[in-house]
């Protein structure tokens, strides 16, 4: 049993680094048609997409997009309305700014929000009205632990992934009589370059040490189960969020 996006169309948000580059080249491998793939970085955009010019296989159109940015987010659903359809839709960009309560800035808030809950609100609302048309579509909203526990210094962080929990099962009750299936992924620790960037090697030995399986997980691992959710092997799970942490958030 293998999972196949043949000729599909797949819109991954967030997919030049970590877990989204992740996902894109899972679905690539795949066989997806199509990517449509963001990023925020202007210039790697413009050398992914004329590398992309060359490249065999998936045909992938990256846009540099900043969803603090309303101008830059609407440009960028002008963009997506011209394909006529988008099988399989990943929100996956997120930002995250740690800070006591007493001590954050609005400004943080409003940046976190219109990122991690806005930008995916908008783009589900435009997605959607196709998906109904053609009568199936598959949507992963990438959320994570702190959208199921939390920890000090993430008052925002949290908000954003509960409610992004709340956009998924909201719209998974909406959607489902058109085959539309809407779920939610909650990663835990991964390892990602950024994660090897930000921590010390003893501090990582630290952190896997508190998850029962004693590792941080891969991106792979978590792209795995973001394909299974997105693919027609998934016929009636909707409206879950899946959990994949190690069991870190049950000790």
């Amino acid at each position: 049993m293998r999972i196949e996006f043949s000729d599909q169309v797949v819109l991954v948000t967030g997919a030049t680094r970590g877990i989204g580059k992740q996902i894109a080249e899972d679905f690539a491998q795949a066989g997806a048609e199509v990517l449509i793939l963001t990023g925020t970085k202007e210039e790697e955009i413009r050398a992914l997409n004329e590398s992309a010019e060359t490249a065999g296989g998936s045909i992938r159109h990256y846009y540099c997009v900043d969803f603090t940015d309303p101008q830059s987010t609407e440009r960028f659903l002008e963009n997506i309305r011209e394909f006529e359809r988008i099988d399989v839709c990943i929100n996956n960009a997120g930002i995250n700014r740690i800070d006591y309560i007493s001590e954050t800035l609005v400004s943080d808030w409003d940046a976190i929000l219109e990122v991690n809950l806005k930008a995916p609100f908008l783009i589900l609302r435009e997605v959607s009205r196709a998906m109904k048309e053609n009568q199936y579509g598959r949507i992963v909203n990438i959320a994570s632990i702190f959208g199921v526990i939390s920890r000090e210094k993430r008052a925002i962080y949290s908000s954003s992934k509960f409610g992004l929990r709340g956009l998924t099962v909201a719209v998974s009750n909406e959607l489902a009589r058109y085959n539309v299936l809407v779920n939610s992924v909650s990663p835990g620790f991964v390892l990602t370059d950024l994660t090897k960037h930000i921590l010390r090697q003893e501090e990582m030995k630290e952190l896997a040490a508190q998850i029962p399986v004693g590792r941080l997980a891969g991106p792979e691992e978590i792209s795995r189960v973001v394909l299974f959710l997105s693919s027609s092997l998934n016929s009636y799970i909707t409206g879950k969020n899946i959990i994949v942490d190690g069991g870190y958030v049950d000790v």
